[in-house]
């Protein structure tokens, strides 16, 4: 009986959630029969500044509980719709951010909401088992349905972790248990190491090493701190590694432009790869993977091209690395392809790939060798969550049947030869609007971004675009990153393009 009572209140939410006549709600698209309507808002309807007041007042509550430096404003997601996010003072707000990447098909989207009224679905909700020793009947079959019907090529396991941390801390222990076992010719360690690994010294600890990249960023916590080289305030007064750290190319835009330049940049990146890696392996410390994100994300948005990344690709194998591909922000979709590294062209692009955010749930895809050798040995008490499976098998069947990812090369395309337009001149676009303050426009599908002339002028532009009714969300030293929702519709791109050169106009 509480189940049925439970399956009939979440149905009557349901309902009012979506509030099909309501004012204020547009119809967006029809999906196929059986399926819900999907509605949000005509645009943007602004009350207050931002932070209101209501908000201010709750992050002076939070604040005595937490830090709270890094809060933007509260937030009334039960009236949040589609690509718009409403604050708790009722400003409505046109969402490029979505959640620094993580909301793939926006927000309160009908299929999930449906999802959650189905009462077969309950359990999963209400019990969360520690999936490393007690996983539920219909795990195998829905990591099936969901994680592995988007495997990357040549992939068919995939470990689930809570989020995108611990997906590559987790797959960074992968790559050194794969590293010994391949040094030792087995998997049996000798009582030495066993004995040496409890007091943190060699052998059972060894001296070994992940090559990662400057302007890259992995993770917060310990392992993923030594491999993050975006912002110092992510790492100071922590105790690192001493891992290497190459040069990401530093490209020029337009690329087309600076083919020459570009070509010569990424050619020097990769001679510093492999010149770190046989330093590494001198100093005692050899690298046992290479980490890398398909785009800068948190360092920048900061691009490389396909044959870059084959490259260093060809450079782990040549020196016994492992390759790992974090596509913790722009997997899912964002690029125009599920995963960014489908544009580099390969058939065999990683041994391990990472991800979380728009996947809702984390942990990192890897071949099999990299499968973990023992119990216990990655683990943790809910390695993931089931039902987070859930909700991404719905999300992937909207992709599939929406196809979303052919809109998103659309307005991807839209979005940037608008912020083209606006930035300087460029050969067959009018003359440039805002030169002085634009520069540098970039992307993959709607994975944008553009460099604004210095970091503070960036700051004030956000917060501008904020009190207007625009959410957009820096990067790097001086980039604005855009990062909407699958669901970010070519009329969307046009609504946010008049509001900002609006806002831009003030700069003038």
């Amino acid at each position: 009986m509480a189940s049925a009572l439970l399956s009939r209140q979440l149905a009557l939410s349901l309902q009012q959630n979506l509030r099909l006549a309501a004012p204020g709600y547009r119809y967006i698209s029809k999906t196929a029969t059986k399926t819900l309507e999907e509605f949000e808002y005509d645009g943007p309807s602004m009350k207050t500044e931002v932070p209101g007041p209501r908000s201010k007042a709750l992050t002076k509550q939070l604040g005595e509980i937490q830090n709270v430096g890094a809060v933007h404003f509260f937030c009334n997601y039960e009236e949040s719709r589609g690509n718009y996010l409403v604050d708790v003072d009722g400003n409505r707000m046109l969402d490029l951010y979505t959640q620094i990447s993580s909301i793939p098909i926006g927000y309160n989207h009908p299929a999930l909401m449906k999802v959650m009224s189905n009462p077969n679905n309950l359990s999963a909700f209400v019990n969360r088992p520690a999936l490393g020793i007690l996983p539920p009947e219909n795990f195998p079959d829905k990591l099936v349905e969901s994680l592995l019907s988007v495997a990357p090529s040549g992939m068919t396991r995939v470990q689930t972790m809570a989020c995108g941390s611990c997906s590559n801390e987790n797959a960074y222990k992968a790559m050194f248990i794969w590293y010994r076992n391949k040094e030792r010719g087995h998997n049996i360690p000798s009582q030495e190491e066993i004995s040496s690994c409890m007091v943190n010294q060699v052998p059972g600890c060894p001296d070994l090493s992940i090559l990662s990249f400057m302007g890259g960023f992995h993770g917060r916590t310990m392992g993923c701190l030594a491999t993050t080289h975006s912002k110092a305030i992510h790492k100071l007064d922590v105790p690192s590694f001493d891992w290497p750290i190459a040069p990401f190319p530093k490209l020029r835009y337009p690329l087309e432009e600076f083919a020459r330049e570009n070509a010569q940049e990424e050619a020097r990146c990769l001679e510093e790869v492999e010149d770190l890696i046989v330093k590494w392996r001198q100093k005692g410390r050899p690298v046992a993977g290479i980490v890398i994100e398909p785009i800068q994300a948190e360092g920048g948005d900061n691009h490389a091209s396909p044959d870059f990344f084959r490259n260093l690709r060809n450079i782990a194998r040549k020196h016994g690395c492992a390759f790992h591909v974090d596509e913790v922000q722009t997997g899912g979709g964002a690029t125009g392809k599920f995963w960014a590294h489908e544009h580099w062209g390969m058939d065999d692009p990683a041994d391990i790939v990472s991800f979380s955010k728009k996947l809702l749930t984390g942990g990192y895809y890897h071949k099999n060798e990299l499968t973990a050798d023992k119990p216990y040995r990655i683990f943790n008490t809910w390695m993931g969550d089931p039902s987070k499976n859930i909700f991404l098998a719905e999300v992937l069947n909207v992709i599939k049947r929406e196809r979303l990812l052919d809109e998103v090369t659309r307005t991807g395309k839209a979005l940037l030869q608008g912020l083209y337009e606006l930035q300087a001149c460029r050969s067959g676009l009018p003359t440039a609007q805002y030169p002085h303050l634009l520069s540098a426009a970039r992307g993959k599908g709607t994975f944008c971004a553009i460099d604004v002339c210095d970091d503070s002028t960036r700051n004030n532009l956000i917060n501008k675009a904020r009190d207007k009714g625009i959410i957009i969300g820096g990067c790097g030293d001086k980039s604005i990153r855009f990062r909407p929702a699958l669901v970010f519709k070519e009329y969307h791109v046009h609504l946010f393009l008049n509001m900002f050169n609006d806002i831009l106009a003030e700069y003038k």
